[in-house]
């Protein structure tokens, strides 16, 4: 499981014109699945984005993580995460799991991360056709890869 975490001012994400997501300071979380994945992964990665330290404290040094702060959440599937670019020009998505597979380890993911920082986790819809809008605070993007714990 691979997830691209924004620390953001405000972020949302637009269906048919419509927004389905809108937070102000907090994180919005890219979320890619493969067929490997499992609740260990879901468990490691939701703590690691509830307790990850990159908001700036009163010195404003990045020393507090989003329930510090009170933040919001907004988690996005994005099955690209997993493009496979070594051969060619066209990315292959072959890692990337099938809907069957994915949907359900999402959903469990987003359970997972209301539980442990303890509120509503805003989402876009799996597979839909999503326009993602962000202001990126610092910016702050960090790139985790449960399958390399680093």
């Amino acid at each position: 499981m691979r997830v691209v975490i924004q620390r953001v001012s405000s972020a949302s994400v637009t269906i048919d014109n419509k927004i389905v997501a809108e937070i102000n300071k907090g994180l919005l979380v890219l979320v890619g699945i493969e067929d490997a994945d499992t609740q260990e992964d879901i468990d490691w990665l939701v703590a690691k984005i509830a307790k990850i330290r990159i908001f700036g404290d009163e010195n404003n040094v990045m020393n507090l993580s989003v329930q510090d702060v009170d933040g919001d959440i907004i988690v996005v599937s994005q099955f690209t995460l997993h493009a496979g670019t070594k051969k060619g020009n066209r990315p292959s998505y072959i890692k990337a799991s099938k809907p069957e597979i994915a949907i359900p380890l999402y959903e469990n993911f987003v359970r997972k991360l209301e539980s442990e920082i303890g509120k509503k986790v805003q989402t876009g819809e799996f597979g839909a056709d999503m326009k993602v809008a962000l202001l990126n605070d610092g910016p702050v993007t960090i790139w985790i890869d449960s399958k390399n714990r680093e």
